[in-house]
């Protein structure tokens, strides 16, 4: 399986991905795929969950990069229900736009959707030999909804990156997501920047000691601070992004799915 030599990878070109609708849910989900071009059987497979902007060229090319890094990859949408083909750019109007989807957005639905992409991937990766290991990985809002899938019985590693708001609520309403730690079964990484004004100190510490309660080894529910970091550090097209940061995130998250 190739692996890039440097971080992150180069975004390949002519993308390997293309709309698709997955209908194995209980809404339509138009997502964006990008299978990788091995004709070997596919032992696992990346859902990507995307920020408050929706399906835009970012996401879509986080999905392309795992694709050329010999993952298949599925950026889904977590506002299908209220804007299915939503793409936001990155300046306050869109923000506005983007936080009024999310607050249309429950808990029920993020898992639902999540546990339709992976009825689907496993259907069109259908292998006998060996089951599919299902990594999840978010960004922002996306972040807080990998915490989430992490539930799922199906998830075998989540990556949640700066997924704000996890010590304080869920979507939907209702108690912390952190509450839910003790129902996770596989891998959670919790991966926040140290200036992330979203994730304030006291955020941080809480998501720390719920981690630490939950699994006291740190083996399977890690946390990890990226210092000088902002919020969205991993995103070329914002102003926030940290090359160094993004570098070490990558590398996390492509030891995570090709492991």
């Amino acid at each position: 399986m190739p692996t890039p030599s440097f971080f992150p990878p180069v975004l390949p070109e002519p993308s390997p991905g293309s709309w698709i609708t997955v209908n194995t849910g209980p809404v339509p989900l138009r997502c964006w795929w990008a299978p990788t071009s091995s004709t070997k059987p596919a032992s696992r497979a990346v859902i990507v969950l995307p920020e408050i902007f929706g399906l835009n060229g970012w996401v879509r090319g986080v999905a392309d990069r795992l694709s050329a890094a010999g993952v298949p990859a599925l950026a889904m949408p977590l506002f299908a229900r209220t804007a299915p083909e939503l793409e936001l750019g990155y300046d306050s109007e869109s923000t506005r736009e983007g936080r009024r989807h999310k607050e249309a957005t429950t808990t029920e639905m993020i898992l639902a959707d999540v546990q339709a992409t992976i009825d689907w991937l496993r259907l069109a990766l259908a292998s006998s030999a060996q089951p599919l290991r299902i990594t999840v990985v978010g960004f922002c809002f996306g972040g807080h909804a990998a915490l989430l899938a992490a539930t799922l019985a199906d998830v075998h590693v989540s990556l949640d990156f700066y997924g704000a708001g996890v010590s304080r609520g869920r979507p939907g309403g209702g108690a912390p997501s952190l509450e839910l730690l003790p129902a996770v079964q596989g891998e959670l990484h919790c991966l926040c920047g140290s200036i992330d004004p979203l994730i304030p100190s006291s955020d941080q510490q809480a998501i720390q000691t719920a981690l630490q309660a939950v699994d006291p080894t740190s083996l399977r529910l890690r946390y990890r601070v990226f210092k000088g970091a902002d919020h969205g550090f991993m995103c070329e097209a914002r102003n926030q992004y940290h090359q160094a940061s993004a570098q070490e995130g990558w590398r996390l998250l492509l030891e995570a799915a090709q492991s």
